[in-house]
């Protein structure tokens, strides 16, 4: 798999499948082909984009995910696949009976992968870790002296320079790049631990019956700082009231399709996130006590 994700924004669109291959059409253009097999997200937010069911059908089937959008452009909803693995209603019972000592060591791990990310991009952008740091070496099981919302505190206002900074999904400032960002990395996450055989809704710290991805927003936590330094550098140049167009799109979607090293190999984002989800699901089976995770 290629591992595309497509964002359908900027004008009207009817799509369809032909021959295992998704077809843009659009007025006064070429037809543009994708094979089903390489997309591993698409994004349609623009009013005006018709599809049909083989479309959904198709996508899924694939293994992708499909991510619609509201009229501010940001995604509201996803659609993703509900049986991708072989084993997957055995690794649901595992999933749900994993101990509550189990969860709060994976809690931490996430935590300190997460709050380290976030020093290596500040000594990176700022030339000072503002000691994250050492804070990540103070997590303790289940993040019980909170240092993940301590660590966020300093974070943010060293990352933007501003000392009110607050990370708000209503604002109309860079929350607004951050809000786009996170959910496209939110949708490559599900469709790692579906494909894992792991149920999104249950998550190992996030308990929430509104939200149907707790196990995704758990996950993408580590991974995150990869859209902060996207928009970071956005927002630098270009200030915080620009809009959500096509350019800045194309530079937070560029952040996770890059290759990154882990374990001292250069892999794609997709890969790792999967690397991430498969070595969960190795945990709930019993099979190691650790997740693979980004910095590890």
């Amino acid at each position: 798999m290629t591992d595309r994700l497509i964002d359908l924004s900027e004008e009207p669109a009817r799509l369809s499948v032909r021959l295992a291959q998704l077809v843009i059409e659009r007025n006064d253009k070429d037809d543009a082909t994708v094979p089903l097999e390489d997309l591993a997200v698409l994004i349609v937010s623009h009013p005006c984009v018709s599809y049909t069911h083989a479309v959904l059908a198709g996508i899924i089937e694939a293994g992708g995910a499909f991510v619609v959008c509201d009229h501010r452009h940001m995604p509201i909803a996803m659609l993703l696949p509900v049986e991708s693995h072989s084993t997957q209603a055995e690794r649901f019972v595992r999933q749900t009976e994993a101990s509550e000592p189990t969860r709060k060591r994976l809690w931490q791990q996430i935590v300190e992968a997460k709050v380290r990310a976030q020093g290596r991009l500040l000594k990176e952008l700022r030339n000072d870790d503002h000691g994250l740091s050492a804070m990540a070496t103070r997590v303790i099981s289940g993040d019980g002296t909170n240092i993940e919302s301590q660590a966020s505190r300093r974070y943010w206002t060293a990352l933007f320079g501003e000392e009110n900074f607050k990370r708000d999904r209503d604002a109309g400032d860079q929350n607004r790049f951050l809000n786009y960002g996170y959910a496209v990395l939110r949708a490559i996450v599900a469709r790692a631990v579906c494909a894992a055989g792991l149920h999104p809704s249950f998550g190992v710290h996030h308990h929430n019956r509104y939200d149907a991805f707790c196990l995704a927003d758990d996950l993408m936590e580590p991974f995150r700082p990869l859209v902060d330094r996207a928009v970071a550098r956005w927002v630098a140049e270009h200030g915080v009231g620009g809009d959500l167009n096509r350019e800045a799109k194309a530079a937070l979607i560029g952040a996770l399709t890059q290759r990154f090293e882990i374990e001292g190999e250069w892999r794609s984002l997709f890969d790792i996130v999967a690397r991430t989800a498969s070595s969960l699901a190795a945990v709930f089976e019993g099979k190691s006590k650790d997740l693979l995770l980004p910095g590890e």
